[in-house]
C-alpha cells in the first residue's frame, strides 16, 4: 500500500479496536462515524468503552458527509472514524483538513477499499498508505482477496505499530518468535492486558499468494463496474453508484438505487426466484437493538433512505458478460414488476 508499517491480524474488527486504541481512544471518549456500515464499524468504538457519535451519508457515494462532522465534534471526542464503504474512497482530503483544525486523529476503516485509490497532490496513491493516522483491512471471504478470515493495519507511525504487535499477542513483552530464537532461556511477561488478535500462519501463506492476484482481480471488477453502468444507464428510475474523479474504486460492491416506489424486498425475492442472490443496502447501526437505548436520537435520514431503496448487486471478477446481463435484465423486470 505504500505504508511504512504492516501488522497482521485476525479481523478487520480486531484491526480497528487496536487502531482505535493506538490513537488513544478510552472509555467515555465519543468517535465521530458512519452509522450505514456494517455493525462492526460501531461495535470497534464500544469495544474501547466509547460512545459511536453517528453523521449522515452523502448520497451519491454512500460516504460520511464531512460537512457534518464540525457540528458533531465535542471535547470527549478522540478520533474520527472514516469509512472507505464498499470500496469507494470517502473525501479523505476534507475530512483530514477538520481533523486538523480539531485536533482529532483519523482512522481509516478500510474494510472493503484494498486495492482502492485516491488523487493526493497530482499522484495516485492507494487507500492505505495512510492518509490518516492508521487504516484498517479486511481479508473476510467477501471482501476482494481473501484469507478465509483475517485483517491488516498500517500506518505511518512505528510507536503505534509495536504496540498493535504487543497487544494482538496477549500483550507479551517477548514474542514467540525473539523466544524460540534467544540462545538463553527467557521468561516472558504480560505486563498489560492483550489479545489473541493474531493472524494464523496458514491464512498469512494464503495472503501471500492472493496478493499476487490483486492487481489483476481489481481490474476486472473496474471492468464488470464500467459494464454495469453502460447496461444500466438507461434503466428508468434506477440510480448508479457515482465515483468522484479523485478516486478509483476497487468495486467491492456494486449498490443500485431502486426506482421510486419498488418495493426492496419484493424485488430481491423476484431475482433470487430466478437464480440471482443480492444483498440489501448496507445496514445502519443506529436502528439495531445495540443502539437502540433510547438515550439519543439520531436524524440520519440519507443512510436510512440508503438502506431501505438500495441493492447490492452480484459482482465478483469471474463473473462472465452472459451472467451479468442476465442479472440486468432480471433487474429490469423485478422494478417492472414490483
Amino acid at each position: 500500500m505504500g505504508a511504512r508499517h504492516a501488522c497482521a491480524v485476525s479481523s478487520c474488527t480486531t484491526a480497528l479496536h487496536l487502531g482505535l486504541l493506538a490513537v488513544g481512544v478510552q472509555p467515555g471518549d465519543e468517535v465521530i462515524t458512519a452509522s450505514h456500515s456494517f455493525i462492526a464499524t460501531a461495535n470497534s468504538i464500544c469495544y474501547c468503552g466509547a460512545i459511536p457519535i453517528f453523521a449522515d451519508i452523502e448520497p451519491a457515494t454512500f460516504n460520511i458527509q464531512p460537512s457534518q462532522i464540525p457540528q458533531l465534534v465535542s471535547s470527549r471526542t478522540r478520533a474520527i472514524l472514516c469509512v472507505h464503504q464498499m470500496g469507494m474512497p470517502c473525501d479523505l482530503s476534507e475530512i483530514l483538513r477538520i481533523a486538523k483544525m480539531h485536533g482529532i486523529p483519523v482512522v481509516e476503516d478500510a474494510a472493503c477499499a484494498i486495492g482502492s485509490q485516491i488523487l493526493w497532490d497530482g499522484q495516485w496513491e492507494n487507500i492505505g498508505k495512510p492518509h490518516g493516522d492508521v487504516a484498517c483491512f479486511s481479508f473476510h471471504p467477501r471482501k476482494v482477496i481473501t484469507t478465509g478470515d483475517g485483517g491488516m493495519i498500517t500506518t505511518s507511525n512505528h510507536e503505534w505499530d509495536e504496540r498493535f504487535h504487543f497487544l494482538r499477542q496477549h500483550g507479551m513483552s517477548v514474542s514467540d518468535k525473539e523466544r524460540h530464537a534467544a540462545n538463553r532461556v527467557i521468561f516472558e511477561s504480560y505486563p498489560v492486558l492483550g489479545y489473541n488478535y493474531r493472524m494464523t500462519d496458514i491464512q498469512a501463506a494464503v495472503g501471500r499468494e492472493q496478493l499476487r492476484r490483486l492487481p489483476e482481480i481489481i481490474d476486472r471488477r473496474r471492468f464488470l463496474a464500467s459494464r454495469y453502468r453502460q447496461l444500466l444507464a438507461a434503466a428508468p428510475g434506477i440510480g448508479l453508484p457515482a465515483e468522484p474523479t479523485w478516486a478509483h474504486s476497487n468495486w467491492q460492491s456494486y449498490c443500485v438505487r431502486l426506482p421510486e416506489g419498488s418495493d426492496q424486498r419484493r424485488v430481491m425475492q423476484f431475482m433470487l426466484d430466478r437464480g440471482v442472490a443480492t444483498r440489501r443496502g448496507v445496514m445502519c447501526a443506529h436502528r439495531e437493538g445495540a443502539y437502540t437505548d433510547g438515550s439519543r436520537s439520531w436524524q440520519l435520514a440519507e443512510s436510512e433512505r440508503a438502506q431501505d431503496h438500495s441493492i447490492i448487486l452480484p459482482l465478483y471478477h469471474e463473473m462472465s458478460p452472459d451472467d451479468q446481463d442476465y442479472v440486468v435484465q432480471l433487474l429490469k423486470k423485478a422494478c417492472e414488476a414490483t
